[in-house]
């Protein structure tokens, strides 16, 4: 196919490629067959868990944690960052489906695995880096955020209540980290108290405005407003509204920019919308989800043509897709959410290895060895949350 007629291509496709537009369910279908293929490449059945990548590297090691005791030092296993990936893909499956084999493998292999990474031993209790069978490791704020808003859907799909005893026990541990220290804000590490974060506070946010759509309870309303505010004040970049990575505890600004501390800013700002009814939180977020595509959505020569992208971190992308559905729901401006899933769809179609597995690049020119099990359970979570459009 031509480049002219490529582009056209992806500019004619309708408002939102839904699963029907597309033909049946093939977004959701999509994501169950990549579930599959992940459950029998990835998986390590001495423990019920799955390796970091596959084929597994063979000098990956456990050198991710700041500061661990762990009695082991070849990674067997995969950290919790990217395990999180697949309670997020596997709860956004049976929410959005209500199938119950969604919800058995949740319930029967997923949460178990989950619960190898929890640690009681350090109060409050929380999930930690590494399996717990490895010893002690550390404990990242931002990697119990993701869980614990994955504990609110799943609740509110289910209805199970120890989901939601989690995530409130989650939002005690998330908000241990939170200090006097730059007016506020939670911190990245618990072992490594050296900069407030934007991946921390942000899904914090979300967390807060979930628990309290959930509970009623007044208290964490407040502590979203207040979170939020401190970290748009602190974090965000006045000139275009995206967001800044971390700020020091001197005060120096970590300038990087990343997709998803602006998607969890812009769900964020969404939900308070929803839940104040306040158009300043709104206008927050359409400013953000704006700059975002501005900065980070660029065009990219393809083996088929011209095309824009957003950047390779697809499981960044992800959490900025959050932000944008959410946005789109309310406001109805297709743009943004519109290029996530043409990016989506092209990856599918054009750049899969010949296990079906996913590099990091959504515009195939770059490919990895070995193939995160993060940036491939992530978009699981993708293709199921487009088919609901």
């Amino acid at each position: 196919m031509k480049k002219a007629s490529f582009c056209f291509l992806f500019t004619i496709l309708p408002l939102l490629l839904s699963a029907r537009q597309y033909g049946g369910n093939l977004f959701f279908q999509r994501a169950d067959s990549l579930l599959n293929t992940i459950l029998t490449l990835y998986q390590v059945p001495k423990y019920g868990l799955l390796m970091e990548t596959y084929p597994r590297n063979p000098k990956q090691q456990i050198t991710y944690t700041a500061n661990s005791d762990a009695n082991l030092t070849q990674q067997e296993v995969s950290f919790l960052w990217p395990y999180s990936a697949m309670v997020s893909g596997c709860v956004s499956m049976y929410k959005i489906s209500k199938a119950d084999k969604y919800k058995e493998l949740m319930d029967k292999q997923i949460k178990p695995g989950l619960d190898l990474y929890w640690d009681n031993t350090r109060k409050p209790a929380c999930y930690q880096s590494y399996p717990t069978f490895a010893g002690k490791n550390d404990r990242y704020y931002d990697d119990n955020d993701w869980i614990a808003l994955d504990c609110c859907d799943y609740y509110e799909a289910t209805g199970k209540q120890e989901y939601l005893d989690k995530a409130i026990a989650l939002h005690r541990y998330i908000y241990s980290g939170w200090s006097d220290e730059l007016g506020g804000g939670i911190y990245w590490c618990e072992q490594k108290r050296t900069s407030k974060n934007t991946c921390s506070n942000a899904p914090a946010t979300v967390l807060c405005l979930k628990l309290y759509k959930l509970t009623k309870d007044e208290k964490y309303l407040k502590q979203a407003e207040e979170t939020y505010e401190w970290t748009k004040t602190n974090l965000r970049d006045p000139e275009d509204f995206v967001y800044w990575d971390n700020i020091s505890l001197e005060g120096q600004i970590g300038y990087a920019k990343y997709t998803y501390n602006s998607g969890q800013m812009i769900q964020a700002g969404v939900l308070l919308y929803q839940i104040t009814g306040k158009e300043a939180y709104l206008q927050d977020a359409q400013q953000t989800a704006k700059g975002a595509y501005e900065y980070f959505c660029r065009l990219q020569q393809t083996p088929k043509g011209e095309m824009r992208f957003y950047p390779d971190s697809p499981w960044f992308n992800v959490i900025l897709f959050r932000g944008l559905k959410a946005l789109y729901q309310t406001d109805h401006n297709p743009t943004y959410i519109k290029a996530m899933i043409d990016n989506a769809d092209f990856a599918w179609r054009w750049t899969r290895d010949s296990n079906g597995l996913f590099s990091n690049d959504w515009s195939g020119n770059k490919s990895n060895q070995f193939k995160s099990l993060l940036e491939n359970a992530c978009m699981i979570e993708l293709f199921a949350e487009i088919s609901e459009l």
